[in-house]
C-alpha cells in the first residue's frame, strides 16, 4: 500500500525558500508538488518507474525486491524521485535529515526545469499519471477476460522489444498530433465512468483495426499469394508499431502492445538525456546550496554527500559527474571567451592558458545548451581535450596479469569515440525492418545497423524468439561479424545461420 502524503509545516516553508532561489536564478518549471513517503513506498514507486499505479507484472515485484534488499543491507538509498508531469510530482524520503531535504528540493527544481524546457521532452504526455492508471485498468480487464498468465506472458514478449524504438517519433508527427487530441478526451470520459467508456480503444488498437480492415477488403487469389508484395515497411525502426499494424495478433494483444509502446516512448527522452538531465539538476543543487541555502554548519555534511554522488568509477561513467562538470566547463569557457575561431587558432599555449575576454556569457550559454541538446550532441560538441585531462577521463581495460583495471589510452579522440559509442541509440542495438515478406513467404527479415559493436547473439536469439511468437512465422536477422554480412533465422525451434 502506498503511503505518500503532501508535505506541510517546516518542509512547506523550505520548499517556498528553495523555489524562491530557483526563481532568482531564472529556472522555468512546472508547478512543483512534493510528497513525503517511507522507504518501502519510495521503493515501490521506483520499481514502477515513479508512478503509483501501473499494470500488474512480475517485473515490478522483482525490481521492488532488489531495491528493498539494497536499502536494507545499506548498499543503496533513494534520496528522491521526480516525475516528468505537469504538475511535476517529486517524492521525499521521510528519514532524510534537514540538509538532505534541502539538497533534494534544489535538485528536483533543476530536473523540473529540464523536463519543461529541453526539446526532447517537448512532445511527452505531461498527463502520464492518468495514462499509466488507464493502462493499468485496461490490462487488468484483459487479465480478467483472457487469464492473467496469458496476458502476462504476452507482456513479457512485448517488454523484450520495448527498446526497439525510433527516436524520430519524439517529434511532431501526424500520429503524435492525433494522439494528443484524443488523450485528454479519453481521460475525461474514463474519469466520469470509472475507467469504462463506450469506445476506449487506444490509438494503437485503432491503428490495428484499420490495418485489419484493409487486409480483409483485399481480395486475393491463390496466384496472387505467391506474387511479391511491395516492401513498404523497409527501414521501419519502430518495431512495436510495425507489429501492431502488420502482425497476425488479436485486438487485445495489439492494445497491450500499444500501451507498452506509449510508455516506452514516454521514458525515451530520459534515456537519451541522462547525462544532461542529472548534470543540470546537480549543477543547480550545487549552486543553490553553496550560494544561497546552506548554513555554515552544514558545509561538511553537504560536501560529503555531494562527493558521494559525484564519485567516478573506472568501470562506468557517472552521469552526475560528467554532466555537472561539462556544464561548468561550458559556463567557464563562454565567460572567458574560450571558444570560436580566434581561440581555436591561437598557437600560444601560454596565451590560451591565460585567455580571458570577460564576456560573461556562460550562464546564458548553459541555458541555451539545456534547451536544445541530448547526451550525444552534448558530448560531441562540448567535450574537449582540456576537459578530459582536467577530469582525468581515460579509457580503461582489465589487466589479467595485475588483476586490476588500468589506463588503456589517454588519446582524446579514442575517449570521445568510446563515450559516443556507448550513448548511440541510448546504448541499444539499432534494428530496423528490412523485409516483411522475406523470400516471398510472409517471413520477417530484420537488419542490425552495425555501428562498430557486434550483437550479443544470446540476447538477440531470445528477442527473435519473442518476435516469432508475435509474428507467427520465421524471423531472420541480418548483421555483421568481422566485416561479413551474416543472416540468422529463428524458425520457432532453433536459431540457425542461413549463409555461411
Amino acid at each position: 500500500m502506498l503511503r505518500a502524503k503532501p508535505i506541510n509545516g517546516d518542509l512547506l516553508e523550505l520548499q517556498k525558500e528553495i523555489q524562491g532561489y530557483a526563481d532568482e536564478f531564472g529556472l522555468d518549471y512546472f508547478p512543483q508538488v512534493f510528497e513525503m513517503c517511507d522507504y518501502d513506498t519510495i521503493n515501490i514507486l521506483a520499481a514502477q518507474g515513479g508512478f503509483p499505479i501501473r499494470y500488474p507484472h512480475w517485473k515490478f515485484g522483482m525490481d521492488y525486491d532488489q531495491l528493498s534488499k539494497g536499502y536494507r543491507f545499506g548498499l543503496q538509498k533513494i534520496y528522491e524521485m521526480v516525475i516528468n508531469t505537469n504538475p511535476c510530482y517529486a517524492y521525499l524520503l521521510e528519514v532524510n535529515n534537514w540538509l538532505d531535504q534541502k539538497l533534494v528540493m534544489a535538485h528536483v527544481y533543476g530536473h523540473n526545469d529540464f523536463f519543461k524546457n529541453n526539446m526532447w521532452f517537448s512532445n511527452t504526455n505531461r498527463k502520464m499519471m492518468d495514462v499509466m492508471a488507464n493502462h493499468g485498468t485496461k490490462i487488468r480487464r484483459y487479465m480478467e477476460k483472457y487469464g492473467q498468465e496469458k496476458v502476462e506472458n504476452f507482456i513479457d514478449k512485448a517488454l523484450s522489444i520495448e527498446n526497439l524504438l525510433d527516436i524520430n517519433h519524439l517529434f511532431e508527427t501526424s500520429e503524435v498530433l492525433e494522439s494528443r487530441r484524443t488523450k485528454n478526451e479519453l481521460a475525461r470520459m474514463e474519469g466520469e465512468n470509472n475507467g469504462y467508456v463506450v469506445d476506449d480503444r487506444s490509438q494503437a488498437l485503432k491503428s490495428f483495426m484499420r490495418g485489419q480492415e484493409k487486409i480483409h477488403k483485399e481480395v486475393r487469389t491463390d496466384e496472387e499469394d505467391v506474387v511479391a508484395e511491395k516492401n513498404l515497411a523497409k527501414g521501419e525502426r519502430d518495431i512495436m508499431r510495425f507489429l501492431i499494424q502488420h502482425a497476425p495478433i488479436e485486438e487485445w494483444q495489439a492494445d497491450v502492445l500499444g500501451c507498452i509502446r506509449e510508455e516506452a516512448y514516454y521514458f525515451l527522452p530520459q534515456r537519451i538525456t541522462k547525462i544532461m538531465n542529472e548534470g543540470w539538476a546537480s549543477y543547480w543543487h550545487s549552486t543553490i546550496m553553496t550560494t544561497r541555502a546552506m548554513n555554515p554548519n552544514e558545509f561538511i555534511d553537504f560536501a560529503d554527500k555531494h562527493a558521494g554522488v559525484m564519485v567516478m568509477s573506472k568501470q562506468n561513467i557517472n552521469p552526475y559527474k560528467i554532466g555537472i562538470e561539462l556544464f561548468r566547463d561550458i559556463e567557464f569557457r563562454w565567460n572567458t571567451g574560450r571558444f570560436g575561431k580566434e581561440f581555436n587558432e591561437c598557437q600560444s599555449l601560454e596565451e590560451k592558458e591565460n585567455w580571458n575576454k570577460n564576456l560573461g556569457l556562460g550562464r546564458e550559454k548553459i541555458f541555451e545548451v539545456r534547451k536544445s541538446h541530448n547526451d550525444i550532441s552534448f558530448i560531441d560538441e562540448f567535450l574537449t581535450p582540456e576537459f578530459c585531462n582536467r577530469q582525468q577521463l581515460f579509457t580503461y581495460k582489465f589487466n589479467p596479469r595485475t588483476s586490476r583495471m588500468e589506463v588503456d589510452t589517454r588519446d582524446f579522440q579514442a575517449i570521445k569515440q568510446k563515450l559516443l559509442t556507448q550513448l548511440t541509440n541510448f546504448g541499444q542495438p539499432l534494428i530496423q525492418v528490412e523485409d516483411a515478406n522475406f523470400m516471398n513467404r510472409k517471413e520477417l527479415l530484420l537488419k542490425h545497423v552495425h555501428q562498430g559493436v557486434d550483437l550479443d547473439m544470446q540476447f538477440a536469439s531470445q528477442t527473435m524468439s519473442n518476435i516469432f511468437a508475435i509474428w507467427k512465422r520465421p524471423v531472420s536477422l541480418s548483421t555483421q561479424y568481422e566485416d561479413k554480412e551474416v543472416v540468422f533465422q529463428f524458425d520457432g525451434k532453433e536459431l540457425k545461420q542461413l549463409n555461411k
